[in-house]
């Protein structure tokens, strides 16, 4: 065989690779499951007060419209589906996820959902965690009537699952108000360990449901949101008793999923360590381009963290310089830095991989 044909074969077998993982990309499904920082406007079609369906919200997303996405723009599953080339998911309960838009996947996320169900109370009506599992169930027998069992099974097998839990439970549960029931039950070391065990049953739901790629985030760095600032901070430092919770609840989920993992013989479940992702940002700012991460860019009040972003509120005029956007949420412009961590960090913060190799093994599958 001569060199040229040789030549020729092997660019021929490396565009049939390129093409193979270019439609493997294209084909796998894409869920989410969570809280507000994932929620892509579930909580639209609901009665409660976690919403993000007026302007502000939205003022530089594509249609500059609010779509219920607690962002000024994009949020973390509308950047990790823009990187892969997808469509984003719509929202489980919007009208539009009908036919063919079902096999792209979808958002079951819902804002002020915790780990555990008396988290977020206060905002009535949200779409629990094993709610949100309940109705990917209900997903799933859709999907069967339009593409068979069989089929529905391979796409929730070779699908991608991004999940996100546990910030609300200190924010909007132990730490809510003083002495909150939560508080008075347990002392934080022993809280901590109590929501990891019940987080834990949450994702041996989601492997019992077919799913065998997850993405599990850590919290943020809690105490450093503008909100607590507001609340707990004189001096603009991080409130100490919030990051003591992130400090405890991290490393334990860390854990979790490699005894996890380890159980079942292969790495279902990938650790994202949101926190030192924000951190990076949250200490050095001007490094990343932001000229502050203690202010929120919509917000009143100190920090412009209390209360929620209105269009009353203090808005800045360019949304790229503020690493957070509203007093709990970041930026797209800090969301999109997060997502880079996700797709191409080192084992400080995607262990025991990121996205990029989760997507350049499971091509070769």
């Amino acid at each position: 065989m001569t060199n040229i044909v040789k030549i020729s074969i092997g660019f021929a077998i490396f565009g049939l690779i390129s093409t193979i993982m270019e439609t493997h990309a294209e084909a796998r499904a894409f869920f989410v499951f969570g809280d507000s920082l994932v929620d892509n406007g579930n909580n639209n079609y609901l009665v409660t007060t976690a919403r993000a369906d007026a302007y502000p919200y939205g003022i530089d997303y594509p249609s500059h419209q609010a779509t219920g996405r607690f962002s000024n723009g994009l949020n973390i599953p509308d950047i990790i589906s823009e990187s892969m080339g997808w469509e984003p998911t719509l929202p489980y309960l919007s009208p539009q996820l009908v036919e063919q838009k079902l096999l792209i996947g979808a958002n079951f996320a819902s804002a002020g959902v915790g780990v555990l169900n008396d988290t977020g109370i206060q905002f009535v009506n949200i779409i629990r965690i094993y709610q949100q599992l309940n109705y990917f169930e209900e997903y799933k027998q859709r999907v069967s009537e339009l593409i068979g069992e069989d089929e529905t099974q391979k796409l929730v097998k070779e699908s991608l699952v991004l999940i996100t839990l546990g910030g609300n439970d200190f924010v909007n549960n132990y730490f809510l108000v003083p002495y909150s029931a939560r508080s008075r039950q347990y002392s934080l070391p022993k809280y901590v360990p109590f929501v990891i065990s019940e987080y834990k049953k949450v994702l041996k739901r989601l492997y019992k449901l077919g799913f065998r790629r997850v993405i599990v985030t850590g919290t943020g760095p809690l105490g450093c949101v503008p909100a607590e600032l507001a609340q707990h901070s004189t001096d603009g430092e991080c409130a100490k008793e919030l990051q003591k919770a992130a400090s405890l609840f991290n490393p334990q989920l860390d854990k979790m999923l490699k005894q996890l993992n380890h159980g079942l013989g292969k790495d279902v479940f990938i650790a994202a360590n949101t926190n030192l992702m924000h951190m990076d940002f949250i200490a050095n700012p001007t490094r990343f381009g932001f000229v502050t991460s203690k202010i929120a860019c919509c917000g009143q009040g100190p920090y412009n963290g209390l209360g929620l972003c209105t269009p009353l509120s203090n808005l800045c005029p360019n949304r790229d310089l503020y690493a957070f956007w509203d007093p709990f949420h970041p930026s797209e412009k800090a969301n999109r830095m997060i997502v880079q961590q996700m797709l191409t960090g080192s084992n400080l913060y995607m262990h025991p991989m990121n996205l990029s190799t989760i997507m350049a093994m499971d091509s070769r599958a």
